[in-house]
């Protein structure tokens, strides 16, 4: 889908480049520690998985103080972080490797041994572990970084997600750095099925200065969205979102304690009718960030998104009819983003076009020539005021999840 160009939409040194993270062949090999530079004994990572869904090897040599002893001895030793009855359990299991050969649980190590170990972790523990997922980088630089997130990709770790994250990706990329930020800097999070851009801090200055701006509201992010129903022109939905009472696993607007504020601004930019159903495009400005909240407020106003896969039968509209093009996942990208940059306190924008999927949708349902939107919206991208901030500190883990 082309689209117009905004004025004043300052992308700053946006690099449109392919960025994307390092393949694990040969990139992170783990280095010889030199005379005085480290304990032998010292465990690190390899990057060699040699079954799917095993945590990275795990390299030991054997210090003096171990020299001769049983194997199980000098396991406990360099890898305190698993029981013994595990470790015994990985050798007997072949996981355990001597200088290359297979081990056995009491055979003696000699001096300066090659241990390797492939643990065989429980999902919940590899969580954590840095892998070699693609990270489209739109924006990068020493305090924060900008991705688009292609839909599919899950942010961080969780159950039935436990690896193959953006999370783990960063771990991968950033290294240790990451490693030492609370949740690898990230700060707010999209849905697995919607695209976009999100940022994710580098520092924990940086990160501790975005949540705060997530906070007093001045993040600014904007949403396209495809939605069943004639929309009105605007409007904003200021409706509460909770957990369902019924269903527990998924949100809802609810009243009393349960529900947390949350309010969505909207606009429609263009309307057709497909198969007699008439469809909306609009922009979805957040003001606050609830889980699923574009996707909740919709439905609740009764135009629930396009193959929206939880919300899209309530009030009687089936947003799972099928699609052209087989399209299966809510018609939801992260289109703008704009924050202060922690740093340099420059007010920086970006812009993620339609990914391919969603402009294809928009063809075949009829949104002008080769499914072109008129946006609307030739004017800047602003900045609202809103509440000072209070200099309170909050848990990021619950902002901007749509």
């Amino acid at each position: 889908m082309t689209r117009k160009s905004s004025s004043g939409a300052g992308i700053g040194s946006k690099d449109r480049s392919a960025d994307y993270s390092r393949s694990v062949a040969g990139a992170d090999e783990p280095k010889k520690a030199r005379s005085g530079e480290a304990p032998a004994s010292t465990s690190a990572v390899s990057p060699f998985v040699p079954q799917g869904g095993d945590a990275p090897a795990r390299i030991a040599s054997v210090p003096d103080a171990l020299a001769g002893e049983r194997l199980d001895k000098v396991l406990a030793k360099v890898f305190p972080e698993f029981s013994r009855s595990r470790l015994q359990s990985w050798v007997e299991a072949g996981r355990v490797r001597v200088n290359g050969q297979p081990a056995k649980v009491r055979q003696p190590v000699a001096l300066e041994a090659r241990i390797e170990l492939v643990p065989d972790l429980l999902p919940e523990e590899l969580a954590f572990t840095p892998e070699p997922v693609e990270l489209e980088i739109v924006y990068e630089d020493e305090a924060l970084v900008v991705l688009n997130k292609p839909a599919g990709l899950v942010v961080h770790p969780a159950a039935g997600n436990w690896s193959g994250t953006i999370l783990n990706g960063l771990l991968h990329r950033y290294g240790e750095a990451a490693a030492g930020l609370p949740r690898a800097g990230i700060v707010h999070r999209l849905d697995k099925d919607t695209s976009g851009l999100m940022v994710v801090a580098r520092t924990l200055e940086a990160q501790t200065d975005l949540v705060r701006q997530l906070q007093a509201r001045t993040v600014k992010r904007r949403y396209f969205a495809l939605v069943w129903g004639e929309m009105p022109d605007e409007g904003t939905v200021d409706a509460p979102i909770g957990r369902d009472p019924r269903e527990r696993t998924r949100m809802a607007v609810v009243t009393g304690a349960a529900g947390k504020p949350a309010r969505t601004h909207f606009r429609t930019i263009d309307r057709i009718v497909w198969q007699r159903q008439p469809v909306s495009a609009i922009h979805c400005d957040l003001e606050t960030g609830r889980t699923h909240q574009i996707r909740v407020h919709c439905a609740h106003l009764g135009h629930p998104l396009l193959a929206d896969p939880v919300y899209g039968g309530m009030r009687g509209r089936r947003s799972s009819v099928p699609l052209p093009g087989g399209f299966a996942r809510q018609a939801l990208h992260a289109w703008r983003l704009g924050l202060v940059h922690p740093q340099t306190r420059r007010t920086m924008h970006w812009v993620a076009e339609l990914p391919e999927d969603m402009t294809g949708l928009a063809a075949a349902l009829g949104f002008g020539e080769e499914g072109e939107i008129d946006e609307g919206d030739e004017g800047e991208f602003e900045f609202i005021e809103d509440e000072a901030y209070d200099g309170g500190m909050i848990d990021a883990g619950d902002e901007d999840i749509e």
